[in-house]
């Protein structure tokens, strides 16, 4: 894995040389940063494969470096923090973290998730090639380009609320529990409250309400969700 990059982001030095000499002795290349303005110019000025970023740091927080990295890049970001609230969680999701890690952490379980991660996004890139879109009524969901389309008009949204859609309707009127949907859409095992999936649920049906009388973004009581269509 020597080819592989990782940008640990800490303001407590002695966790980023922690990472940086389990994840070197694993094979990686680190680079390290200690607050979010050097993050994101390491981060833009290197080919980097993979972010562990912290919430509380100095000039930017975490959540702030996410943001920016999200604007132009889809490189995985497993968030690392003290900030342990399912709040907290939730939002680092949203903004578009693959994965998120409690503090204090098992060394050998960060090397795990990253590895993980990393496979997941190498597996997506290898089905690059392959046009991911559903159609139905007054509704294009497409992966590939990551646009969602409500009645011919481009409709601007998050990448994981696309993605969640795109997972829903390629699969018609099947349920998904909460759970499922975590580990389905978000990759990974989710240890807490699953509220996360609801807020992505509201938003989209916001985006969808009254589009066509032929699907919808249906709540199946005690279940989970699924995306009900008449249509074959």
């Amino acid at each position: 894995m020597e080819d592989i990059k990782i940008l640990v982001c800490d303001d407590d030095r002695n966790i980023c040389e922690l990472l940086r000499l389990y994840l070197v002795k694993e094979g990686f290349t680190v680079l390290t940063a200690t607050n979010g303005s050097e993050a994101l110019s390491i981060f833009r000025n290197n080919k980097t494969d993979m972010v562990l970023l912290d919430i509380m740091m100095p000039k930017l927080d975490g959540w702030q470096v996410c943001k920016e990295i999200r604007k132009t890049s889809d490189c995985p970001i497993i968030m690392i923090s003290a900030k342990g609230e399912v709040f907290d969680k939730v939002l680092g999701l949203e903004l578009g973290a693959d994965d998120y890690i409690t503090k204090p952490f098992d060394t050998k379980e960060v090397v795990a998730r990253i590895k993980a991660v990393l496979r997941r996004s190498q597996n997506s890139e290898g089905d690059a090639s392959a046009v991911k879109c559903v159609k139905y009524d007054k509704l294009e969901v497409n992966l590939t380009n990551y646009e969602l389309r409500v009645d011919g008009k481009l409709v601007d949204t998050p990448p994981k609320e696309l993605e969640l859609l795109y997972h829903l309707a390629s699969n018609p009127n099947r349920v998904y529990t909460r759970n499922q949907l975590l580990d389905e859409v978000w990759g990974f095992e989710y240890f807490g409250d699953s509220r996360t999936v609801d807020v992505h649920v509201k938003r989209l049906r916001e985006k969808l309400e009254g589009v066509s009388d032929k699907w919808e973004l249906a709540t199946v009581w005690s279940k989970g969700y699924k995306f009900s269509t008449t249509e074959e």
